[in-house]
């Protein structure tokens, strides 16, 4: 069954794949990488100017990266807002999606941990680099086939 944005974008030819739903009635579409930019700049006109999270995760050890979007929209008052789940998987060799900071300026420091945390390059972020992990650590922690040092150099410890 889709959704109603997913009915909107192909009653606009807007390439996407409906997900379904998840557990409390939230439409989740999958967007390619390729047309991320645009679609995220189409569904900011049509009223979700409000990005509330986005996160990323590692779908399977050697499989694909995903890179999720929550965004909402409220059109008929604050009460009942419509909200959706935008997922955009990547493949782990060089993952690269279209940054949606120039979109929603929220996304900054949200694509910065997901970009440290599992490695995907977010294309024309305007300050990408790792939030939380020295820029000196080698490897993605949260991927599935990180393989964690036996040991943690303590910087500048006094």
């Amino acid at each position: 069954m889709q959704g109603r944005l997913s009915v909107w974008l192909v009653k606009h030819g807007l390439v996407h794949r409906s997900l379904g739903f998840d557990y409390q009635g939230i439409e989740t579409l999958q967007i390619k990488p390729e047309d991320w930019h645009s679609i995220a700049v189409i569904l900011y006109v049509y009223g979700y100017n409000y990005l509330r999270f986005q996160c990323a995760y590692d779908v399977a050890p050697g499989g694909l990266l995903a890179s999720v979007y929550h965004l909402t929209r409220i059109e008929y008052g604050i009460d009942q807002p419509e909200e959706v789940c935008i997922k955009v998987f990547v493949p782990r060799k060089n993952p690269r999606i279209p940054s949606i900071f120039w979109v929603w300026k929220s996304a900054d420091f949200q694509e910065r941990e997901s970009y440290d945390m599992l490695g995907i390059s977010y294309d024309n972020h305007p300050r990408l680099k790792r939030i939380l992990m020295p820029e000196s650590w080698i490897g993605w922690p949260l991927r599935k086939d990180y393989i964690a040092p036996n040991f943690y150099e303590i910087q500048d410890a006094h």
